[in-house]
């Protein structure tokens, strides 16, 4: 027997049977509690979708109270450690880990995508010198539309193939020349004979040197930062990638959407809020009382908690173990210090343990960001690259998903009842 759940409207007292799939009902079911005839139907309302499935997945899994995080039934720690950025892309992408074959020829076909039509690079160079680069780099990745009509073709198995390899492998290419252009520094032409990571390392650094050669604990550090980061259930900007889409959008155009949504503070500029914070700090002396100012509601401890996490977020404790490798190459970071002092008063203390407040993603990625050389400016532009992966994969599943229509939430209106319009010299 199925199972159901038992409704009684104490309106009018009648009783129904609505469905339980899979621990949810369907809205749509409750539509048929009404008062009367007229009545439209029972709605739900649930401010910010706190506990609303908009969606059917198979890429993504959380399970916030044990933190663990799955991409396609794979554990995260599973793939940071044995996997590289370009294999977890494929897997995100196609749901199958690829064979040897299948990877070789997947890395040659992002590789021969990596380059920018030249006037991409005028476009680009139209931008004041202070751009922000995240601002710089969604304006490019819509402006990829124009010059690339057949992407509007999105039922085309061939061209969403072509478009997903294009995407992937010219994000990092924009947002190297997005940072290079802030710095005031010439253009770096791709070169196919690195990994991604570490060709995307060359475009943002190459001086003067014949060729360039990342350091390799460096280059690891950001594969695995860039799988950590490449996809995460249905998030804002994810979200905001498949209610574009679902108009039928050119994926340059919903990718643009998404963008915008992750360069909100509240979203991919987390861990420069944590820096902040760091720096405001200043010392480990000071951490005690920066404690005891959270706990009496004074301040936040940014890069706590999570919206889905209740257990320490699994990508945090991954994080952590990749800091200690980039600071042996790049230098002691006192900040660094302050962080841990933070995370072990916090994990100790009841106030925060009865509140589940735990490291997440964003507290440790900004200190390696930045040991790596960049400005707080471009985290967020770190977090797309590898979330294009993520994103394409959500926007393509809602394509092909036959209960998918274009999104219209509901609303519950409380504004003025109907009435007239009063010319200007009577009113009051």
């Amino acid at each position: 027997m199925p199972d159901t759940l038992t409704i009684t409207d104490n309106r009018t007292g009648k009783q129904y049977e609505v469905p339980i799939d899979r621990g949810a009902v369907r809205a749509m079911d409750l539509r048929q509690i009404k008062t009367d005839a007229d009545d439209f139907g029972l709605k739900t309302y649930d401010p910010a979708l706190v506990n609303t499935a908009s969606c059917v997945s198979r890429i993504t899994n959380i399970d916030g109270d044990r933190g663990i995080l799955l991409y396609r039934g794979y554990p995260i720690e599973q793939l940071a450690e044995h996997s590289d950025f370009l294999e977890t892309a494929y897997l995100l992408l196609a749901g199958e880990l690829p064979t040897a074959a299948q990877l070789t020829k997947w890395k040659t076909n992002v590789a021969t995508h990596t380059m920018l039509h030249e006037n991409m690079k005028k476009f680009m160079d139209g931008f004041r010198y202070d751009a922000h680069p995240m601002g710089i780099f969604l304006s490019t990745v819509g402006a990829l539309s124009t010059f690339y009509p057949d992407a509007k073709d999105i039922f085309s198995e061939d061209s969403r193939r072509t478009q997903t390899l294009r995407l992937i492998a010219k994000v990092p290419s924009i947002a190297a020349y997005a940072y290079r252009h802030s710095q005031g520094r010439p253009y770096v032409q791709p070169d196919n004979e690195l990994s991604f990571t570490g060709n995307f390392l060359n475009m943002l650094f190459k001086m003067a040197e014949l060729k360039y050669q990342p350091n390799p604990v460096l280059e690891r550090a950001l594969d695995v930062l860039f799988i950590l980061h490449a996809d995460h259930e249905q998030n804002c900007s994810t979200s905001a990638m498949r209610t574009i889409g679902s108009a039928h959008s050119d994926p340059y155009s919903a990718l643009t959407g998404a963008a915008a949504a992750l360069y909100g503070p509240l979203h991919g500029g987390a861990n420069e809020a944590v820096l902040r914070m760091l720096s405001e700090i200043g010392s480990v002396e000071n951490v005690p009382k920066v404690i005891e100012s959270v706990k009496s509601g004074e301040r936040r401890l940014m890069g706590f908690g999570h919206r889905v996490y209740k257990s320490y977020d699994p990508r945090a404790k991954i994080i952590k173990r990749i800091a200690d490798l980039v600071f042996a190459v790049t230098g002691h970071n006192p900040r660094l210090e302050i962080a841990l002092e933070l995370e072990r008063i916090a994990l100790q203390d009841d106030y925060f343990v009865e509140r589940r407040l735990y490291p997440n993603v964003d507290f440790y990625s900004g200190l390696i960001y930045e040991a790596m050389g960049f400005q707080p400016d471009m985290f967020p532009v770190l977090f797309a690259i590898p979330r294009t992966v993520g994103w394409i994969a959500q926007w393509e599943e809602m394509l092909l998903d036959d209960e998918q229509r274009i999104t219209r939430p509901r609303q519950i209106y409380t504004g003025a009842a109907q009435r007239d319009y009063v010319p200007r010299e009577k009113r009051r």
